[in-house]
C-alpha cells in the first residue's frame, strides 16, 4: 500500500477542521490508492469524498466529506506531484543543463522530462521514457494542454539530436494524442546544419498536418555557453543564416494563415535580434501561445509599454519622478530597452539603459532572462 506523508495542512481547511496534521499519511481517497497529484487531483474533485488516513500511531480514521467540487482538502505534500519527478533519459546534443559551468547549485542539475509538469507548469517533454500507459493515463485524465520538445519529425535527425532510440515515431505519439483530444504545443531547438533547411520544412509541414490537435509551435535558437567541453560541437547562427530562418518561417506562416487560419509556427525574439529586423507586432502572435519560451516578449512589452506611454504623455509630464533611474539587461534587449528609454526621456524621466556581458555562462549567451 503507498502511504502519502503528509508534509503541512492549510489553516482553516477541511483537513485542519478535520484535525489532520503534519506527519499523519493519506492512504487512500476514495477508497482508491493515490499514486500522484493527477490521482489525487481526480479524485479530490468529487463533492463527496472519502478519505483513509493513518496518524502517527498507526491507527487508521475514514473521513466521509461535502464539500463544493472544486474546493481542495488543503493537504500540503512533501513532493509537488507528490511521486518522485521521472528523470530525462536523453542526451541531447544541445542540452543547456550540460553547458552549465562547475559548482552550480545541485538543483539546477536534475532533469526532468515529465508529462505531469508539462501539463502542470508547461515544461517541455520529449516522450521518450513514456510508456503506452502514461499515454493512456493522459488521455484518461485529460492533461491537456502538453508542452512537447519536437525538434524534427524525421526519425534519424530527431534521434540524433536527442541521442535516444526511443526519439523515433514522435509522428504516430502526437496523431494518438491529438485523435483523443490533447492539445500540444511544440517546440523546436533549430541548431545550424542539423534540423534547419529542408528538415526544418519537413518538420512544419508535419506539424500542420495535425492542426488543431498541435496547437502552436516555436522555434528557439540553439543556446552555447562557453562550458561545452566534450560535447557535440554545434555552432551558433550567423546573421545571415538567422535572416534565411526569418524568411524561411514566414514564408510558411503566410501559407498556413491562408490554409489554417493560423500562422501556427512562431520565432522566438531571439531569432528577430540575431538577423536584425523588426520584431512582429503584438497582434501577430495569436494571443501569445508560447510566451514561456521567449516568443513575442518584445511585442507584448512593447504593446503594454505604448499604452503605459499614452497614459503618461495625457498626463502631460504632473507627477513626474526626476529620481535617476537604471535599466539592466542582456545584450540581446539593449537597443530595444534603448528606444523605450528615449521615450520615457521625452516625458521627463531621467533614464539609462545598461548592458550586460554574460561572463557566467559566457558570450553567446545575450538574454536578459539568463543574466
Amino acid at each position: 500500500m503507498h502511504k502519502i506523508n503528509i508534509k503541512d495542512v492549510i489553516k482553516g481547511s477541511i483537513a485542519w477542521d478535520l484535525d489532520i496534521q503534519k506527519g499523519d499519511k493519506l492512504i487512500t481517497l476514495n477508497g482508491k490508492e493515490i499514486i500522484d497529484i493527477i490521482d489525487y487531483r481526480y479524485e479530490v474533485s468529487n463533492e463527496f469524498i472519502q478519505l483513509e488516513i493513518e496518524k502517527a500511531t498507526g491507527e487508521r480514521y475514514i473521513f466521509e466529506v461535502e464539500k463544493d467540487y472544486d474546493e481542495d482538502l488543503g493537504l500540503v505534500f512533501e513532493e509537488e506531484i507528490i511521486d518522485k519527478p521521472k528523470h530525462c533519459r536523453n542526451k541531447c546534443i544541445f542540452c543547456f543543463i550540460d553547458q552549465l559551468p562547475k559548482g552550480v547549485r545541485k538543483s539546477l542539475l536534475f532533469k526532468d522530462d515529465d508529462y505531469r509538469f508539462s501539463f502542470l507548469q508547461g515544461n517541455f517533454i520529449t516522450m521518450t521514457n513514456m510508456s503506452e500507459e502514461e499515454i493512456a493515463r493522459v488521455i484518461k485524465y485529460k492533461l491537456s494542454p502538453l508542452y512537447v520538445s519536437i525538434h524534427a519529425t524525421d526519425d534519424d535527425v530527431r534521434v540524433k539530436m536527442i541521442n535516444n532510440p526511443n526519439a523515433k515515431g514522435i509522428m504516430d505519439k502526437l496523431k494518438k494524442l491529438c485523435k483523443n483530444g490533447i492539445e500540444v504545443h511544440g517546440q523546436i531547438v533549430l541548431c545550424p546544419e542539423i534540423n534547419d533547411g529542408k528538415i526544418l520544412d519537413k518538420t512544419i509541414k508535419d506539424l500542420s498536418s495535425l492542426y488543431p490537435g498541435v496547437k502552436s509551435i516555436a522555434v528557439v535558437p540553439v543556446g552555447l555557453t562557453d562550458h561545452r567541453e566534450r560535447l557535440y560541437k554545434l555552432r551558433t547562427f550567423t546573421k545571415e543564416e538567422a535572416k534565411n530562418v526569418v524568411e524561411q518561417v514566414s514564408s510558411w506562416q503566410k501559407k498556413l494563415k491562408k490554409e489554417l487560419g493560423s500562422s501556427f509556427v512562431f520565432l522566438s525574439d531571439e531569432f528577430y535580434v540575431m538577423a536584425g529586423v523588426t520584431i512582429p507586432s503584438y497582434y501577430y502572435y495569436e494571443g501569445f501561445p508560447q510566451i514561456e519560451n521567449g516568443v513575442g516578449l518584445m511585442a507584448l512589452f512593447k504593446h503594454q509599454f505604448e499604452k503605459s506611454l499614452k497614459r503618461l504623455k495625457a498626463n502631460k509630464g504632473k507627477n513626474i519622478n526626476t529620481t535617476p533611474y537604471l535599466i539592466v539587461t542582456g545584450i540581446a534587449a539593449y537597443n530595444f530597452m534603448e528606444e523605450v528609454a528615449k521615450e520615457l526621456r521625452k516625458t521627463g524621466f531621467n533614464v539609462k539603459v545598461e548592458k550586460i556581458h554574460n561572463e557566467f555562462f559566457g558570450h553567446n549567451i545575450t538574454v536578459a532572462g539568463l543574466v
